[in-house]
Protein backbone atom coordinates (compact mmCIF):
# COMPACT_ATOMS: atom_id res chain seq x y z
CA UNK A 1 0.00 0.00 0.00
CA UNK A 2 1.38 3.45 -0.90
CA UNK A 3 1.00 6.53 1.28
CA UNK A 4 -1.60 8.18 -0.97
CA UNK A 5 -3.99 5.26 -0.60
CA UNK A 6 -3.21 5.08 3.11
CA UNK A 7 -4.21 8.73 3.56
CA UNK A 8 -7.65 7.99 2.09
CA UNK A 9 -8.17 4.91 4.22
CA UNK A 10 -7.03 6.65 7.42
CA UNK A 11 -10.02 9.00 7.19
CA UNK A 12 -12.42 6.15 6.46
CA UNK A 13 -11.02 4.14 9.38
CA UNK A 14 -11.41 7.10 11.75
CA UNK A 15 -15.17 7.06 11.08
CA UNK A 16 -15.54 3.26 11.13
CA UNK A 17 -16.25 2.95 7.40
CA UNK A 18 -13.26 0.81 6.41
CA UNK A 19 -13.77 -2.96 5.82
CA UNK A 20 -11.84 -5.35 8.06
CA UNK A 21 -9.48 -6.61 5.34
CA UNK A 22 -8.59 -3.06 4.31
CA UNK A 23 -8.17 -2.10 7.98
CA UNK A 24 -5.64 -4.87 8.55
CA UNK A 25 -3.74 -3.85 5.42
CA UNK A 26 -3.72 -0.25 6.66
CA UNK A 27 -2.41 -1.32 10.08
CA UNK A 28 0.49 -3.15 8.42
CA UNK A 29 1.36 -0.03 6.45
CA UNK A 30 1.16 2.21 9.52
CA UNK A 31 3.49 -0.08 11.42
CA UNK A 32 6.27 0.73 8.96
CA UNK A 33 5.41 4.31 7.92
CA UNK A 34 5.97 6.94 10.60
CA UNK A 35 4.51 9.79 8.54
CA UNK A 36 1.18 8.03 7.94
CA UNK A 37 1.08 6.94 11.58
CA UNK A 38 1.42 10.56 12.69
CA UNK A 39 -1.33 11.60 10.29
CA UNK A 40 -3.70 9.00 11.73
CA UNK A 41 -3.07 10.29 15.25
CA UNK A 42 -3.74 13.85 14.14
CA UNK A 43 -7.02 12.84 12.51
CA UNK A 44 -8.04 10.94 15.65
CA UNK A 45 -7.25 13.97 17.80
CA UNK A 46 -9.25 16.22 15.48
CA UNK A 47 -12.20 13.83 15.52
CA UNK A 48 -12.06 13.66 19.32
CA UNK A 49 -12.28 17.43 19.63
CA UNK A 50 -15.06 17.57 17.03
CA UNK A 51 -17.08 14.92 18.88
CA UNK A 52 -16.90 17.02 22.03
CA UNK A 53 -19.03 19.73 20.40
CA UNK A 54 -22.62 18.82 19.50
CA UNK A 55 -23.75 19.99 16.08
CA UNK A 56 -27.06 21.88 16.17
CA UNK A 57 -29.19 22.60 13.13
CA UNK A 58 -29.28 26.36 12.41
CA UNK A 59 -32.60 28.12 12.92
CA UNK A 60 -34.67 28.90 9.85
CA UNK A 61 -34.57 32.64 10.59
CA UNK A 62 -30.77 32.52 10.83
CA UNK A 63 -30.53 30.79 7.45
CA UNK A 64 -32.83 33.36 5.85
CA UNK A 65 -30.87 36.29 7.29
CA UNK A 66 -27.59 34.72 6.20
CA UNK A 67 -28.82 34.28 2.63
CA UNK A 68 -30.00 37.91 2.50
CA UNK A 69 -26.66 39.16 3.83
CA UNK A 70 -24.79 36.99 1.33
CA UNK A 71 -26.85 38.36 -1.56
CA UNK A 72 -26.23 41.91 -0.33
CA UNK A 73 -22.50 41.25 -0.10
CA UNK A 74 -22.41 39.78 -3.61
CA UNK A 75 -24.32 42.76 -4.99
CA UNK A 76 -21.84 45.11 -3.32
CA UNK A 77 -18.83 43.51 -5.05
CA UNK A 78 -17.37 45.69 -7.79
CA UNK A 79 -17.82 44.34 -11.34
CA UNK A 80 -14.88 42.44 -12.77
CA UNK A 81 -12.63 44.25 -15.18
CA UNK A 82 -12.08 42.96 -18.69
CA UNK A 83 -8.65 41.75 -17.55
CA UNK A 84 -10.11 39.60 -14.76
CA UNK A 85 -12.80 38.20 -17.05
CA UNK A 86 -10.19 37.35 -19.66
CA UNK A 87 -8.00 35.61 -17.08
CA UNK A 88 -10.97 33.57 -15.80
CA UNK A 89 -11.89 32.48 -19.32
CA UNK A 90 -8.28 31.56 -20.02
CA UNK A 91 -8.16 29.34 -16.92
CA UNK A 92 -11.47 27.66 -17.75
CA UNK A 93 -10.39 26.81 -21.29
CA UNK A 94 -6.84 25.77 -20.52
CA UNK A 95 -7.62 22.06 -20.52
CA UNK A 96 -9.15 22.15 -23.99
CA UNK A 97 -6.13 24.05 -25.33
CA UNK A 98 -3.90 21.04 -24.74
CA UNK A 99 -5.26 19.59 -28.02
CA UNK A 100 -4.56 22.81 -29.96
CA UNK A 101 -0.85 23.71 -29.60
CA UNK A 102 -0.84 26.67 -32.01
CA UNK A 103 -3.85 28.38 -30.45
CA UNK A 104 -2.53 27.60 -27.01
CA UNK A 105 0.80 29.24 -27.77
CA UNK A 106 -0.92 32.32 -29.16
CA UNK A 107 -3.22 32.76 -26.19
CA UNK A 108 -0.36 32.22 -23.76
CA UNK A 109 1.54 35.07 -25.43
CA UNK A 110 -1.54 37.28 -25.23
CA UNK A 111 -2.06 36.27 -21.62
CA UNK A 112 1.52 37.13 -20.73
CA UNK A 113 1.15 40.61 -22.18
CA UNK A 114 -2.22 41.12 -20.51
CA UNK A 115 -0.80 39.93 -17.20
CA UNK A 116 1.98 42.47 -17.42
CA UNK A 117 -0.53 45.27 -17.94
CA UNK A 118 -3.18 44.21 -15.47
CA UNK A 119 -1.31 42.29 -12.78
CA UNK A 120 -0.68 45.31 -10.59
CA UNK A 121 -4.33 46.36 -10.75
CA UNK A 122 -5.61 42.90 -9.81
CA UNK A 123 -3.10 42.50 -6.98
CA UNK A 124 -4.02 45.91 -5.59
CA UNK A 125 -7.75 45.10 -5.72
CA UNK A 126 -7.29 41.77 -3.94
CA UNK A 127 -5.10 43.37 -1.29
CA UNK A 128 -7.82 45.92 -0.53
CA UNK A 129 -10.46 43.18 -0.39
CA UNK A 130 -8.28 41.13 1.97
CA UNK A 131 -7.79 44.14 4.25
CA UNK A 132 -11.53 44.73 4.36
CA UNK A 133 -12.19 41.07 5.20
CA UNK A 134 -9.62 41.18 8.01
CA UNK A 135 -11.26 44.27 9.47
CA UNK A 136 -14.69 42.63 9.27
CA UNK A 137 -13.37 39.49 10.98
CA UNK A 138 -11.86 41.49 13.82
CA UNK A 139 -15.14 43.31 14.33
CA UNK A 140 -17.00 40.01 14.69
CA UNK A 141 -14.73 38.75 17.47
CA UNK A 142 -15.97 39.05 21.07
CA UNK A 143 -15.05 42.39 22.62
CA UNK A 144 -14.64 43.42 26.27
CA UNK A 145 -15.76 46.49 28.19
CA UNK A 146 -13.25 48.37 30.39
CA UNK A 147 -14.60 46.49 33.43
CA UNK A 148 -13.61 43.17 31.82
CA UNK A 149 -17.12 42.02 30.86
CA UNK A 150 -16.96 40.10 27.58
CA UNK A 151 -19.53 41.08 24.96
CA UNK A 152 -20.91 38.65 22.39
CA UNK A 153 -22.78 41.27 20.35
CA UNK A 154 -24.93 44.40 20.57
CA UNK A 155 -28.64 43.78 20.03
CA UNK A 156 -30.12 47.30 20.00
CA UNK A 157 -29.30 50.99 20.46
CA UNK A 158 -31.91 53.59 21.55
CA UNK A 159 -31.24 57.25 22.18
CA UNK A 160 -33.55 59.06 24.58
CA UNK A 161 -35.37 61.98 22.90
CA UNK A 162 -33.85 65.41 23.53
CA UNK A 163 -31.13 63.84 25.66
CA UNK A 164 -27.58 62.55 25.46
CA UNK A 165 -28.67 59.35 27.20
CA UNK A 166 -28.25 56.19 25.13
CA UNK A 167 -29.53 52.70 25.97
CA UNK A 168 -27.43 49.93 24.48
CA UNK A 169 -28.63 46.36 24.87
CA UNK A 170 -26.04 43.64 24.42
CA UNK A 171 -25.58 39.91 24.87
CA UNK A 172 -22.93 38.98 27.39
CA UNK A 173 -20.58 36.00 27.47
CA UNK A 174 -21.09 34.41 30.89
CA UNK A 175 -19.96 31.12 32.47
CA UNK A 176 -22.50 28.31 32.45
CA UNK A 177 -22.85 24.94 34.12
CA UNK A 178 -24.39 21.58 33.34
CA UNK A 179 -25.71 19.17 35.96
CA UNK A 180 -26.31 15.51 35.25
CA UNK A 181 -25.14 11.94 35.70
CA UNK A 182 -22.22 10.32 33.92
CA UNK A 183 -24.74 8.65 31.60
CA UNK A 184 -25.77 12.08 30.28
CA UNK A 185 -24.37 12.54 26.75
CA UNK A 186 -23.72 16.26 27.32
CA UNK A 187 -21.85 15.53 30.56
CA UNK A 188 -19.70 13.01 28.69
CA UNK A 189 -18.98 15.47 25.90
CA UNK A 190 -17.90 18.08 28.43
CA UNK A 191 -15.65 15.55 30.17
CA UNK A 192 -14.04 14.58 26.85
CA UNK A 193 -13.46 18.25 26.12
CA UNK A 194 -11.92 18.79 29.56
CA UNK A 195 -9.62 15.80 29.05
CA UNK A 196 -7.89 17.73 26.25
CA UNK A 197 -7.68 21.04 28.16
CA UNK A 198 -4.03 22.03 27.83
CA UNK A 199 -4.35 24.87 30.35
CA UNK A 200 -5.37 22.87 33.43
CA UNK A 201 -3.74 19.64 34.54
CA UNK A 202 -6.29 19.40 37.36
CA UNK A 203 -9.22 19.43 34.96
CA UNK A 204 -7.58 16.83 32.75
CA UNK A 205 -6.80 14.60 35.71
CA UNK A 206 -10.32 14.71 37.12
CA UNK A 207 -12.07 14.28 33.77
CA UNK A 208 -9.84 11.36 32.71
CA UNK A 209 -10.41 9.72 36.10
CA UNK A 210 -14.19 9.89 35.65
CA UNK A 211 -14.01 8.61 32.08
CA UNK A 212 -11.71 5.77 33.12
CA UNK A 213 -14.09 4.78 35.91
CA UNK A 214 -16.92 4.60 33.38
CA UNK A 215 -14.85 2.35 31.10
CA UNK A 216 -13.79 0.02 33.89
CA UNK A 217 -17.41 -0.29 34.95
CA UNK A 218 -18.46 -1.03 31.35
CA UNK A 219 -20.92 1.86 31.23
CA UNK A 220 -21.18 2.80 27.57
CA UNK A 221 -17.46 3.08 26.83
CA UNK A 222 -17.96 2.49 23.11
CA UNK A 223 -15.32 2.13 20.42
CA UNK A 224 -15.43 5.87 19.76
CA UNK A 225 -15.84 8.82 22.05
CA UNK A 226 -14.71 8.03 25.59
CA UNK A 227 -12.28 5.32 24.53
CA UNK A 228 -10.70 7.68 22.00
CA UNK A 229 -10.38 10.39 24.64
CA UNK A 230 -8.51 8.00 26.94
CA UNK A 231 -6.15 6.91 24.13
CA UNK A 232 -5.49 10.55 23.30
CA UNK A 233 -4.63 11.29 26.95
CA UNK A 234 -2.40 8.20 27.16
CA UNK A 235 -0.42 9.26 24.11
CA UNK A 236 -0.13 13.01 24.54
CA UNK A 237 -0.83 14.22 28.08
CA UNK A 238 2.22 15.72 29.79
CA UNK A 239 1.13 14.61 33.25
CA UNK A 240 2.16 11.05 34.14
CA UNK A 241 -0.73 10.73 36.58
CA UNK A 242 -3.25 11.53 33.85
CA UNK A 243 -1.62 9.04 31.48
CA UNK A 244 -1.70 6.30 34.15
CA UNK A 245 -5.41 6.82 34.80
CA UNK A 246 -6.10 6.73 31.07
CA UNK A 247 -4.16 3.46 30.78
CA UNK A 248 -6.15 1.91 33.62
CA UNK A 249 -9.42 2.91 31.95
CA UNK A 250 -8.38 1.18 28.73
CA UNK A 251 -7.50 -2.13 30.39
CA UNK A 252 -10.85 -3.89 29.76
CA UNK A 253 -10.53 -3.33 26.01
CA UNK A 254 -6.99 -4.46 25.24
CA UNK A 255 -8.14 -7.89 24.07
CA UNK A 256 -11.04 -6.75 21.86
CA UNK A 257 -9.81 -3.45 20.38
CA UNK A 258 -6.66 -3.40 18.22
CA UNK A 259 -6.49 0.39 18.50
CA UNK A 260 -6.34 0.17 22.27
CA UNK A 261 -3.70 -2.55 22.02
CA UNK A 262 -1.60 -0.34 19.76
CA UNK A 263 -1.90 2.57 22.18
CA UNK A 264 -0.75 0.38 25.08
CA UNK A 265 2.21 -0.91 23.02
CA UNK A 266 3.18 2.68 22.25
CA UNK A 267 3.07 3.48 25.96
CA UNK A 268 5.32 0.50 26.67
CA UNK A 269 7.87 1.61 24.08
CA UNK A 270 7.74 5.39 24.41
CA UNK A 271 6.41 6.53 27.77
CA UNK A 272 8.97 8.18 30.03
CA UNK A 273 7.46 6.92 33.30
CA UNK A 274 8.56 3.38 34.33
CA UNK A 275 5.34 2.87 36.31
CA UNK A 276 3.25 3.33 33.19
CA UNK A 277 5.52 1.06 31.15
CA UNK A 278 5.34 -1.65 33.83
CA UNK A 279 1.55 -1.37 33.98
CA UNK A 280 1.42 -1.60 30.18
CA UNK A 281 3.44 -4.85 30.22
CA UNK A 282 1.14 -6.45 32.77
CA UNK A 283 -1.89 -5.26 30.83
CA UNK A 284 -0.61 -6.94 27.67
CA UNK A 285 -0.08 -10.32 29.32
CA UNK A 286 -3.57 -11.68 28.44
CA UNK A 287 -2.89 -11.02 24.73
CA UNK A 288 0.76 -12.12 24.64
CA UNK A 289 -0.08 -14.66 21.93
CA UNK A 290 -0.54 -11.76 19.52
CA UNK A 291 2.46 -11.64 17.16
CA UNK A 292 3.08 -7.93 17.56
CA UNK A 293 2.77 -8.07 21.34
CA UNK A 294 5.12 -11.05 21.50
CA UNK A 295 7.73 -9.29 19.35
CA UNK A 296 7.60 -6.13 21.43
CA UNK A 297 7.91 -8.06 24.70
CA UNK A 298 10.93 -9.99 23.40
CA UNK A 299 12.58 -6.79 22.20
CA UNK A 300 12.00 -5.00 25.48
CA UNK A 301 13.13 -8.02 27.53
CA UNK A 302 16.41 -8.23 25.63
CA UNK A 303 17.41 -4.66 24.90
CA UNK A 304 15.55 -2.11 27.02
CA UNK A 305 17.75 0.30 28.96
CA UNK A 306 15.73 -0.13 32.17
CA UNK A 307 16.59 -3.27 34.21
CA UNK A 308 13.13 -3.15 35.81
CA UNK A 309 11.36 -3.16 32.45
CA UNK A 310 13.54 -5.99 31.17
CA UNK A 311 12.77 -8.03 34.29
CA UNK A 312 9.00 -7.53 34.13
CA UNK A 313 8.96 -8.41 30.43
CA UNK A 314 10.89 -11.64 31.04
CA UNK A 315 8.54 -12.59 33.85
CA UNK A 316 5.55 -12.20 31.54
CA UNK A 317 7.24 -14.26 28.85
CA UNK A 318 8.11 -17.01 31.32
CA UNK A 319 4.48 -17.28 32.37
CA UNK A 320 3.62 -18.02 28.73
CA UNK A 321 6.01 -20.85 27.76
CA UNK A 322 4.02 -21.75 24.68
CA UNK A 323 5.14 -18.59 22.90
CA UNK A 324 8.86 -19.03 23.52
Amino acid sequence: MDCELAHERIVMAAYGELPDDAAHELERHLASCLECHKEREQIRALKLLADAYPVDEPAANLMARSRMRLEEALDALPPKTWMERFGQRLRNNFASLQAAPVAAGLLLLIGAGAGGLGGFHIAETRALQGEGAAQTSSKNEPQALPNGVEIANVSSIVRQPNSEQVVVRYNQLVPAEKRGTLDDSEIRQLLMLASANSNSAGLRDHSVELLADECRAGHGCSGTGIRDALMFALRYDRDAGVRKKALEGLQPYVAEDLRVRDAVLEALLNDGDPRIRTAAINMLEPVDADTTVRQVLHTVANSDQSPQIRLVSRQVLRRAPEIQ
